[in-house]
């Protein structure tokens, strides 16, 4: 079995909640009101909460389209 060890980049990939209150604009209720009913995808390292740079740029992909259709 491998471990998963964090690499040179690997904490540019994951960013705290007051890094994408800073990124969207947003309050931190409103973060974790997205983070809470499932609308943005995050992961849970002991109690810190941690965003994938990915999920936050198919969140604001996800939004785009919506607004668009």
């Amino acid at each position: 079995m491998t471990a998963l060890l964090p690499g040179p980049g690997m904490s540019k990939d994951l960013l705290t909640v007051p890094q994408v209150m800073a990124r969207l604009q947003l309050g931190r209720s409103a973060v974790y009101d997205l983070l809470r009913t499932r609308q943005h995808a995050s992961i849970t390292l002991g109690r810190a909460r941690r965003i994938p740079t990915h999920a936050l740029t198919d969140f604001i992909r996800t939004r785009l389209e919506q607004d668009a259709a």
